[in-house]
């Protein structure tokens, strides 16, 4: 389950040269196959990787109502730097069918944001944080879900110079779209569950994004940007062929 990825980042600082950040993406919680155990079973798998950061890329709960009972458990996670977090279209209550049928009732981003930090977690809603190492910075900034249509990347990049590294969390991979998106160094993505039925020689049958062929899973180069966008450790529809569940860990290299 655990893929294992090297980047290579010509505008990373030396100082961060060989930082892993573990991302967990499309956990699922409260689903058939993403119970109170299933979720455990995640957070000792991302601890024994000790990664140097690790990344919520949204979806980590199923239905908003599952909040109060699973996202606690995530607070078990240890990263010898920090955790960030960003919201999904599933925090947003907005699934793949809800064009036809609207929204379900969710907190606000606000609300997330305070439950995110009972955890000792921090949220980041279309806004940059600093991480800082060895004299030298790097941005991490966090970008609504584009799916739910609440990704402001403009207002992510305020505060980031145009000369500085920057690497974006988000959930769906259809922000490398955006007009912006070269000032993004790396983008980190799921959302697609990497497709969840894969053909062999057809690829996947659906997936929830633009260009789904190129983009379902993987190392993306695209607009003058990096992507990865990682499978996911859990899905909202309980089954895969094909397409492994992914807990990624990637290592930065300049």
């Amino acid at each position: 389950m655990v893929e294992r990825v090297t980047i290579s980042l010509p505008r990373l600082p030396e100082a961060f040269d060989g930082t892993t950040v573990a991302a967990i993406a499309d956990l699922h919680g409260g689903r058939r196959l993403g119970g109170a155990g299933a979720v455990k079973k995640i957070v000792e798998m991302v601890n024994s990787l000790q990664a140097d950061v690790i990344v919520l890329l949204g979806d980590m709960v199923h239905r908003a109502h599952h909040a109060t009972r699973y996202l606690p458990l995530l607070s078990e996670l240890k990263a010898k730097v920090g955790i960030w977090a960003a919201l999904g279209n599933h925090e947003h209550g907005f699934v793949w069918y809800s064009r036809f049928f609207g929204r379900w009732p969710v907190p606000s981003a606000e609300q997330w944001r305070a439950m995110y930090a009972q955890l000792g977690m921090s949220l980041l809603v279309n806004e940059a944080q600093p991480l800082h190492k060895g004299g030298a910075r790097i941005w991490l900034i966090g970008v609504d879900d584009a799916y739910s249509g609440c990704d402001d990347l403009p207002a992510a990049l305020q505060c980031v110079e145009g000369a500085e590294f920057s690497l974006a969390i988000t959930h769906s991979p259809d922000l490398i779209d955006h007009p912006r998106i070269a000032e993004v160094d790396l983008v980190l993505a799921g959302h697609t569950h990497g497709g969840q039925v894969r053909l062999p020689l057809l690829g996947p049958l659906y997936v929830p994004c633009r260009r789904p062929r190129e983009r379902s899973a993987g190392l993306i180069r695209a607009n003058n940007s990096t992507m990865y966008v990682t499978r996911g450790v859990g899905e909202g529809l309980p089954f895969r062929f094909c397409c492994n569940r992914e807990l990624s860990l990637l290592t930065l290299r300049k």
